[in-house]
């Protein structure tokens, strides 16, 4: 074989070789022409807005371009997608539905992320119902947490979890000492820790939660994610009436304003607490009539959730 063959056959292996790019660079000049028709943009308009010149656009579409990465980043933007949607294999395209709702996602402040996946997790569930199988009961002291929560448990036979006993459990302290020692923030680290250590533990459970864990967004959104949460609602009076009947004077103690304060921290948390999956009212109702509308509403929501 001559030096003339041995050239030949090097460019066609060459050739042959890179048939898989020229295919890629193919797919992906498609991919961004059928993207700037279906909104309608024009190259002219592309290469404004991507700062992509209209003459390297015309050979990115055609296949002819080999971009470079940063100028793939620049073109996809200003189409609203993400580089990996315009590199995606053939065949593994997203269904339409599912791009728009990456694109609107992205769109979001970080912030709200966590919000809009739990408010998905609660409209949708966990696969299997899992969410379902743990039942968290949130609202301000003297709701009927406790009592409920443990009567419910009992019913259910599954494990019930006083999440403030679990974070004094967790310090070796009580509360007061703990907020003494450590702070909101020491108690808020505590209190997402036991959360997170339940969670890990316990499949199936009840679980009575601090009346101020509504108000730490990132612990909120975990338990929203993750179990079936129940608001128990009750007046300022019924809330101030319960807790000072468990012997606990301090809400009243040199505070003339008590019952404002508690209407206040009432009123701030309302949407808070109304993001759970159910809202059950304890005013004016025993513990036996409490119990039996939280097991009909539990059971009402979970039914009109999985139809």
């Amino acid at each position: 074989m001559g030096a003339r063959d041995h050239r030949y056959n090097g460019r066609h292996t060459e050739m042959a070789g890179a048939q898989p790019e020229t295919a890629l660079l193919r797919t992906l000049g498609e991919r961004v022409r059928e993207a700037r028709a279906r909104r309608g943009m024009t190259r002219r308009i592309l290469a404004r807005d991507s700062g992509v010149s209209e003459r390297h656009l015309a050979q990115l579409e055609t296949g002819q371009a080999n971009v470079s990465v940063l100028l793939l980043a620049q073109i996809s933007a200003a189409l609203g997608l993400s580089a990996a949607d315009l590199l995606r294999r053939s065949g593994d395209e997203e269904p339409a539905e599912l791009t728009l709702i990456h694109q609107f996602l992205r769109r979001l402040p970080e912030r709200r992320l966590a919000r809009v996946r739990a408010q998905l997790l609660r409209d949708f569930g966990e696969v299997g119902g899992q969410r379902e199988n743990r039942i968290a009961l949130i609202g301000l002291r003297g709701a009927g947490k406790s009592t409920l929560g443990a009567a419910l448990a009992a019913e259910l036979h599954v494990p019930f979890v006083e999440l403030d006993r679990e974070v004094e459990r967790e310090a070796g302290t009580g509360l007061s000492e703990i907020f003494l020692l450590y702070g909101q923030q020491g108690f808020r680290r505590y209190e997402r820790r036991c959360l997170e250590k339940t969670l890990e533990t316990h499949e199936r459970c009840v679980i009575a939660t601090g009346g101020s864990i509504v108000s730490e967004p990132a612990t909120y959104d975990l338990l929203l994610s993750t179990c079936f949460t129940v608001w128990l609602k009750a007046s300022p009076e019924e809330h101030m009436e319960r807790v000072i009947e468990q012997g606990d004077t301090r809400p009243m103690a040199g505070n003339a304003g008590a019952m404002d304060d508690l209407r206040r921290i009432l009123d701030s948390r309302a949407a808070l607490y109304g993001q759970a999956d159910a809202t059950v009212d304890t005013s004016a109702r025993s513990p036996r009539q409490c119990l039996k509308d939280l097991k009909r509403t539990l059971a009402a929501a979970i039914k009109e959730r999985r139809t």
